[in-house]
């Protein structure tokens, strides 16, 4: 279930990126937390 989560975070972390609002607010640091968050998820799902 926390997978399913992280997943929307990652989901809504790249819709906000892609509109400019992250870049607006300067908060461009969260795509980078993300990808870094992403890596061990896919490493332990695989």
């Amino acid at each position: 279930m926390i997978f399913y989560a992280f997943y929307v975070v990652a989901l809504l972390v790249v819709i906000l990126h892609y509109t400019g609002w992250l870049a607006r607010h300067g908060l461009d640091w969260l795509v980078l937390v993300i990808a870094a968050g992403v890596f061990p998820v896919v490493l332990f799902l695989r």
